[in-house]
């Protein structure tokens, strides 16, 4: 397929296009690479790319896609925080439009990165697909409203799918650090200690990024019935963990650190189990390779092998201070758009 994958250049996307593209499809991005320059280790071999933000995006521009594969997003809660509006501006509103055009250029496939947070408060019993959805934050709400639109645009002609992935983790040269597994490998290794601001007790469901390419890369290859319309959670159910549990398996990956759990910032109320098994019913190849303690292993060696140091961790590779940085800069308009270099 002629695949349009939005986001290619961040955490999950770089980490897919060579998915997607090993399997045969001829992937193009669409990213105004606000993080793009932040790399951990080697640059990537990145697709060719539409030179044009989500939000301006024509249905013109979409002609000719088989697929769109929709990861591009402001990518967490303190990002919604920091501006709510303009959270559901990107990731709400430009993600229906981006739909929309996508049906009217005739593109028949829609994935659609959505997330378990939509989840919100749901407590210590496993959720399903079928499981009220109480989202606690403006990023998961924008995603629950997209996944509702998506299925009114549902047809014979347009088969959408969103893939609500569990809390991601694992290596990317396109570093997150403000993610929990990967933020408390990188205290580890660079201050020996693991430092818990909650109480511990939530329960996370976590996912390899590598694990989310291939849920992608599967529902893009499944018949178009076996997905259409349809809501999978992506993850696997031995990788619904506390923060505890979490920061314990970072100390046996990162031997000498110690867990220190504060409980500074109060409860958590996002806490949440989920239940895995509607993607492996739907897609009978599908089951997730890494767990959080491979995950941790993994997450410890790169950064050591590719020099990770205090300046990147807390500020390169944490979404928000990248904005910041770049906005108090001029290099950004308070829409977050690129500001055009003037010579």
């Amino acid at each position: 397929m002629r695949v349009l994958l939005t986001g290619q250049l961040g955490y999950l996307g770089t980490v897919m296009a060579p998915v997607l593209t090993a399997d045969g499809h001829e992937v193009v991005g669409l990213d105004t690479g606000l993080y793009a320059a932040e790399l951990l280790g080697p640059a990537p071999a990145d697709p060719p790319a539409l030179a044009v933000d989500l939000r301006d995006v024509t249905a013109d521009q979409l002609a000719g896609f088989d697929a769109i594969v929709h990861l591009a997003a402001l990518s967490n809660d303190p990002l919604g925080a920091l501006d709510p509006e303009l959270t559901f501006a990107i990731n709400r509103d430009a993600s229906v439009r981006l739909a929309q055009l996508a049906k009217q250029a005739g593109v028949r496939r829609f994935l659609y990165a959505s997330t378990c947070s939509v989840y919100g408060a749901a407590g210590d019993s496993l959720v399903d697909e079928t499981a009220p959805l109480a989202p606690v934050t403006p990023y998961a709400r924008s995603k629950v409203e997209v996944e509702d639109e998506l299925i009114t645009l549902a047809d014979d002609d347009f088969h959408p799918t969103s893939l609500r992935n569990a809390t991601a983790f694992g290596y990317s040269p396109r570093l997150r650090a403000d993610i929990v597994l990967n933020n408390l490998v990188g205290h580890a290794v660079l201050t020996g200690r693991i430092r818990v601001l909650s109480d511990g007790t939530p329960w996370r469901p976590l996912v390899h990024a590598a694990d989310i390419a291939e849920a992608f890369r599967q529902t893009l290859a499944a018949p178009e019935e076996a997905v259409h319309a349809r809501a999978f959670n992506v993850g696997d159910e031995r990788n619904n963990v506390t923060v505890a549990q979490i920061a314990d398996e970072v100390a046996r990956a990162v031997p000498g650190a110690e867990v220190e759990i504060t409980g500074e910032s109060g409860p958590d109320p996002r806490s949440y189990r989920v239940d895995f098994s509607a993607i492996r019913e739907a897609l009978p190849n599908f089951g997730c390779r890494w767990s959080v303690a491979d995950g941790a292993a993994e997450l410890a060696a790169a950064y050591r092998d590719h020099g990770l140091d205090r300046a990147g961790f807390e500020e390169s590779f944490v979404r928000l201070a990248t904005l910041r940085r770049r906005l108090d800069a001029g290099e950004l308009d308070d829409g977050l758009r690129p500001v055009p270099f003037d010579s």
